[in-house]
């Protein structure tokens, strides 16, 4: 009988932990396992911060939605304003269009968080609209930066472009769900006096938990994004003929496809040709993105590899510049429609 809690209310209100808090933990997990992932590597840097940002959003919320810390109210939205900008400038990490230097873009971006910060001290009652026009302004932003596709990610290494591409399209719809998300807790306080707005923030964690989810699931497939129509309309040039030869030459001269951090850029500098030209000739001649074009040379490398060595499967994928097993095999049943293995025992059987 001592084993039981007494009275029950208190034993409830020991074992209560907001759902932000669970949250938090998983997030932190993402974190460290990102980490991890890249500490070979040079880290994006934005990506890790809005993570951690992300942390302290959920515990904040946890705080406030949970315990009923009103404090934590003033903290809030100005970190809140700080989310768009760090997404934005992981997407620009990748893409770089700009040459305005490091400070002046760190300055830019420490706009909205600097304005919602006035807002509190002269104008509080439009926070929650100015948070919002952050949230979808920024995800415009992101989207505009994605309209040539795969290809915008012009720094990503061809391995990784279209996961890439694909996990960004989903943070963009995520920031705008979290706008939508303010929307519906604003008219909730100012007709129901916060009625639903606790369901309402659980929901929305849920759902940019879901979101995550269907953005792993999505950087799994083999389908490459659609081009842009603008790319696609036009029709094949004289130029777009020369540009695929010169790079075709070059691509066999010097096997670059088998370096895995080759990237839109880098490949533009070996070939001495505006990457935004390789692209859309690409784009135009061939119907598939640059990332497609250089991973069905490796796909071709590990084909002629399988056949005439002796070599494993996973040495053949690190030479011809995959990193890693699921890419491998996904681009490799793009191109063949079959997996290494049954394609080297198929050649075998000849």
């Amino acid at each position: 009988m001592m084993a039981n809690c007494f009275p029950l209310r208190s034993c409830q209100a020991m074992l209560f932990i907001p759902l932000p808090f669970v949250v938090a933990l998983l997030l932190l997990i993402l974190f460290v396992t990102v980490l991890r992932r890249d500490e070979e590597a040079q880290p994006n840097r934005p990506f890790l911060a809005l993570i951690l940002l992300a942390v302290l959003q959920s515990v904040l919320s946890g705080l406030r939605w949970g315990y009923g810390v009103q404090a934590v109210s003033v903290i809030a939205p100005v970190t809140a304003a700080m989310v768009p900008p760090l997404a934005y400038a992981g997407v620009f990490s990748l893409v770089r269009t700009s040459r305005r230097s490091l400070p002046a873009r760190i300055a830019l971006h420490a706009v909205p968080a600097a304005v919602i910060l006035l807002l509190m001290v002269v104008w509080r009652d439009v926070i929650d609209l100015a948070l919002v026009l952050v949230f979808v302004g920024y995800a415009l932003a992101i989207l505009l930066l994605m309209r040539p596709g795969a290809d915008a990610l012009r720094l990503a290494p061809f391995e990784g472009a279209v996961p890439a591409y694909r996990a960004i399209i989903f943070a963009a719809a995520a920031l705008c769900l979290s706008a939508s998300v303010d929307i519906f807790v604003f008219f909730d306080f100012t007709w129901a006096h916060g009625e639903h707005a606790l369901t309402l923030i659980s929901l929305s964690n849920l759902a940019v938990l879901g979101i995550l989810g269907i953005a792993a699931a999505a950087a799994s497939r083999s389908r490459a994004p659609a081009e842009t129509a603008e790319a696609a309309l036009k029709p094949e040039t004289a130029e777009d003929k020369e540009t695929i030869a010169m790079v075709d030459a070059l691509m066999e001269a010097k096997r670059l496809y088998r370096d895995a951090n080759l990237n839109l850029d880098r490949l533009a500098r070996k070939a001495g040709i505006p990457a935004r030209q390789i692209s859309a000739a690409i784009n135009r001649a061939m119907d598939k993105n640059v990332s497609q074009y250089v991973n069905d040379y490796r796909i071709g490398e590990a084909c002629r590899l399988l056949a005439v060595t002796q070599k494993s499967v996973t040495e053949v994928m690190f030479e011809v510049g995959f990193q890693t097993k699921s890419n491998f095999n996904r681009e490799f049943r793009r191109v063949t429609d079959m997996t290494p293995v049954a394609w080297r025992e198929k050649k075998a059987e000849r």
